[in-house]
């Protein structure tokens, strides 16, 4: 049986990365890509690419998380088909409130790696953060059909007013981090997840083209 190319921690699987890899010329990733390049060459780090089957520079949401994991090098992309647990709850999350893939960009807050290779896993720094703040303009100058900004975690929280400056009347939305150390704390942290993802999902179907997000997802 052929592999899911679009499932939780799906990028496990080597064909299925091949393929992910072989669509990462696709046009509507090149600016972004290359806003990627950019950051690793200036910051000295890797910046994962966005995921092929997600919208590119064609989303409506924009869903910044806090900073990519040390596993993040294994795929080289930021997905929700990584094999990691942030990925699973956030796949799961996303498809229960019923958000095109197409509709979607993930991106980090914090873009670019910031373990040392072989390193644990570590909170980012508020220099870090004060780092990427220029990074958020060139990002939104890629996305001209953003409808709704999903910031997930405290320290993704901390971009809003930036992003509220730099694209003024743009619906924000906070969420808890889907980490499972964090989701696993409280019942009350996956009920916040989803009631702030039902927020984004109606304002990306009130929102021209909103019909879209009800449709089903491509094969691909």
């Amino acid at each position: 049986m052929a592999p899911e190319p679009s499932a939780p921690k799906s990028l496990a699987d080597p064909a299925v990365l091949a393929a992910r890899r072989a669509a990462v010329e696709a046009p509507h990733l090149a600016p972004l890509r290359a806003l990627a390049r950019a950051i690793a060459a200036e910051r000295g780090a890797p910046v994962p690419d966005p995921d092929p089957l997600d919208g590119g520079v064609g989303a409506r949401m924009l869903l910044l998380l806090e900073t990519p994991g040390p596993a993040i090098v294994k795929t080289g992309f930021v997905s929700r088909d990584n094999a990691t647990g942030t990925a699973a709850n956030l796949f799961r999350f996303l498809a229960e409130a019923e958000i095109a893939r197409r509709d979607t960009l993930i991106w980090n807050t914090i873009p670019w790696v910031i373990h040392p290779e072989g390193a644990l896993n570590r909170a980012p720094r508020r220099s870090e953060m004060t780092a990427a703040g220029p990074y958020l303009a060139p990002l939104l100058a890629c996305l001209p059909a953003l409808a709704v900004a999903v910031l997930s975690g405290r320290f993704a929280a901390g971009a809003r007013p930036a992003l509220a400056a730099l694209r003024p009347g743009l619906p924000i939305v906070e969420i808890p981090h889907p980490s499972p150390t964090y989701v696993c704390t409280s019942p009350q942290v996956g009920t916040r997840i989803r009631t702030g993802l039902a927020e984004a999902s109606a304002l990306l179907r009130g929102a021209p083209g909103g019909a879209r997000a009800s449709e089903a997802e491509p094969s691909a």
